[in-house]
């Protein structure tokens, strides 16, 4: 056995995750090794015959378990980017191991007792804002982790958790499997069935089709790239409808149903609410957010609905409209909606999605979005060969400052069948201090599924996946630009409706001229975008803004409606989301599809009760970026007191005392409406 640990590149004190040496077989004797370091730790505070302080007590605890954390940030990134079964088998096996550990930590009452002891002494420590903000989070936690329970109360707490776990883990091999389970070829004798697919689409298609082991032919599967195409540019509307009804079912019914794995965690999670004196889930995840209560999240949707309900409708009279004009006939459908919205833009302002591809190429974009956050903070990337990495996709990078190292940033840009949809960013290692005082750099990976390059071209984004670029990389600027003291506190540990600001922030600059003439040249011909097109990108990005707002409101709504509920749920999950989203819905619901069973967001990771909060952060970005706007999109000066204010704190202080440190006053939603409304927002009675 200690052979084997001896052996194991993941305990070999690694500076940088040693990929080209990790096998799946590593992680699990690594995790049990450092979970019996980290229970080490722990019972030396425990044991220790002085007074509880703060230095012993809650720093001492900050610096617990970092090798146990540092495995895991690389298991479970390695899990949702680069998985394989049997990296799944070992997170089941770990949810045990896990759980017991968080319960040897949360519900130690020795370890709780000294805690409470600092903490009642608070007032008299003249601790520094930063430490008390790490006390009062501590205890809380304690606190919210079933600390105060009794011993019967306890076990049943200890069950809870670690089903939550198993059922979450469920949820996302589920939605996996059913992803990447779907496949739709077409031979090169039906190359008809895919009129309207742009060559360079066809192109990526034909690739995928040679991936999947085809001879030849086109083959599209439910990975972003590939099903947004379909569904934008495909004439055939059956074909439409099957793709759309297959992405909006996944995990719906079938082999891999998500439906009654989402009624369990509903019922464990208000369970676990309950049990710790709460009526609700809600009311136990919003007591740690900027908006602290249901009522006033609801109030915030319900707003904001009413202001954009009616600016959806006519959106949609518009749309119906042109696609009668265009000889369609019956009722619009969400099958319609992308390809009746793309050939509006073609017809009335000329914007052309593969007009527009060609001036991002991935490489011009990445150097954009690089130079943008370098003249800004004073940074500067440089590409690292050398760094091991996961998966030959992924490129390393260092981060520097005044040719000082203070990060490493890892991006992960094509679809592969062992990685999940969407866009994320995530931590290897967080900024802070070891046990010893020395710095800790961070390491911060991007993921993102891009339309990847062919033999005949280069990788081109459309103009949303040029914003999510920026949305990931400003996530990992609040990662990389992180100068905290305690380790708890570093980088992304934020609440979670403040956390999308960082991100949220970063896209406006997806629009801005000045920013697009940096790097926007025509992969062939190397011309930079002309100021017509960029007007035509900016129509574009606020084309139909009240549809998809109100398809965030769906969600948002969905979400809290769901973990509101005193009571558990019980019956159909179509028919009571169908409900639920009514006052939401301008389109007819299509039925046998699920928003729930793919909504990974909610049952797979951490934005339950939470969701509302990418418009909540929304509404902070667009306040914050007028600040940019009036001083300069490349204005130094904000840019100094962005960073100093917001992302090199963490959660060192309360959140709307940090925004307020940076922008001086409380946000508004102003700035959002006038985004999104134009003169509408000065001429309506809406804002109020």
């Amino acid at each position: 056995m200690q052979k084997e640990i001896n052996n194991n590149p993941l305990l070999n004190n690694w500076i940088l995750p040693p990929f080209d040496k990790i096998k799946s077989e590593d992680f699990l004797p690594a995790i049990q090794f450092a979970v019996s370091r980290a229970k080490q730790e722990i019972d030396a505070i425990v044991a220790n015959p002085e007074e509880p302080t703060f230095e012993n007590t809650i720093v001492a605890l900050d610096k617990n378990g970092m090798l146990y954390s540092d495995i895991c940030n690389i298991f479970y990134n390695l899990l949702e980017a680069e998985s394989n079964e049997e990296l799944q088998e070992i997170a089941e096996k770990l949810i045990p191991i896990e759980v017991e550990f968080s319960n040897y930590i949360f519900l130690n009452d020795a370890l709780f007792q000294k805690i409470k002891h600092v903490y009642q002494k608070r007032d008299s420590l003249n601790l520094a804002e930063d430490a008390l903000t790490l006390l009062t989070d501590n205890y809380k936690s304690f606190c919210r982790n079933g600390a105060n329970l009794n011993a019967n109360d306890r076990k049943r707490y200890e069950k809870l958790v670690e089903e939550l776990s198993k059922k979450s883990l469920q949820f996302k091999n589920n939605l996996l499997s059913a992803t990447t389970a779907f496949e739709m070829y077409f031979p090169e004798n039906e190359k008809d069935q895919l009129k309207g697919l742009p060559e360079n689409e066809l192109a990526l298609a034909h690739a995928k089709a040679l991936e999947k082991s085809h001879d030849n032919g086109w083959s599209f599967d439910l990975s972003m790239p590939s099903y947004s195409a379909f569904i934008k540019y495909v004439e055939n509307r059956d074909l439409r409808k099957k793709i759309y009804f297959a992405y909006n079912s996944r995990a719906f019914g079938g082999k891999f149903d998500n439906s009654q794995t989402i009624f369990d965690i509903l019922h464990l999670r208000k369970e676990l609410a309950q049990l710790l004196g709460y009526q609700t889930y809600s009311d136990y995840v919003l007591e740690e957010r900027m908006v602290k209560s249901s009522k006033e999240v609801f109030d915030f949707l319900h707003q904001l609905i009413n202001i954009f309900k009616p600016v959806s409708q006519e959106e949609v009279k518009m749309l119906t409209e042109f696609a009668y004009e265009n000889h369609f006939e019956g009722e619009l459908q969400a099958w319609d909606w992308s390809f009746y919205a793309n050939k509006y833009q073609l017809a009335h302002f000329q914007y052309d999605e593969q007009e527009v591809k060609p001036y991002f190429q991935l490489e011009n974009v990445q150097k954009g979005i690089f130079s943008l956050a370098e003249q800004l903070y004073g940074i500067h990337i440089k590409e690292n060969s050398k760094i091991p990495v996961y998966q030959n996709d992924v490129k390393a990078y260092e981060i520097f400052e005044n040719e000082e190292k203070i990060g490493t940033l890892y991006m992960d840009f094509f679809p592969r069948n062992s990685k999940r949809n969407g866009a994320w960013m995530t931590s290897f290692k967080d900024q802070g201090f070891d046990a010893d005082g020395n710095k800790i750099l961070p390491i911060v990976s991007l993921v993102f599924n891009f339309t990847p390059a062919t033999a005949d071209m280069p990788s081109l984004l459309t103009f949303n996946e040029v914003s999510t670029f920026l949305h990931e990389f400003g996530h990992g600027l609040h990662g990389l630009l992180s100068k905290v003291r305690y380790n708890s506190l570093s980088g992304t540990s934020v609440v979670r409706d403040f956390v999308e600001l960082p991100s949220q922030i970063m896209e406006h600059w997806a629009t801005e001229t000045e920013f697009l003439q940096t790097f926007a040249f025509h992969y062939q011909n190397h011309e930079p975008i002309k100021a017509d097109l960029i007007e035509k990108i900016k129509l574009h990005d606020n084309f139909l803004s009240g549809y998809y707002n109100m398809r965030q409101f769906t969600f948002g709504l969905l979400d809290m409606q769901m973990h509101s509920q005193k009571t558990d749920w019980e019956g159909n999950l179509e028919a009571i989301e169908e409900k639920i989203t009514q006052i939401t819905q301008v389109l007819p619901h299509v039925k046998g599809t699920c928003i729930s069973t793919a909504f990974s967001h909610l049952f797979g990771g951490g934005y339950a009760s939470g969701y509302y909060g990418y418009k909540w952060a929304e509404m902070l970005a667009d306040d914050a970026f007028a600040e940019f706007s009036d001083k300069g999109i490349f204005s130094k000066e904000t840019a100094k007191r962005f960073r100093e204010n917001i992302l090199s704190q963490g959660g060192n202080a309360d959140a709307m005392e940090l925004y307020i440190r940076f922008k001086g006053k409380k946000p508004t939603i102003d700035a959002l409406l006038k985004r999104y409304l134009g003169e509408k927002y000065y001429l309506c009675n809406f804002v109020k």
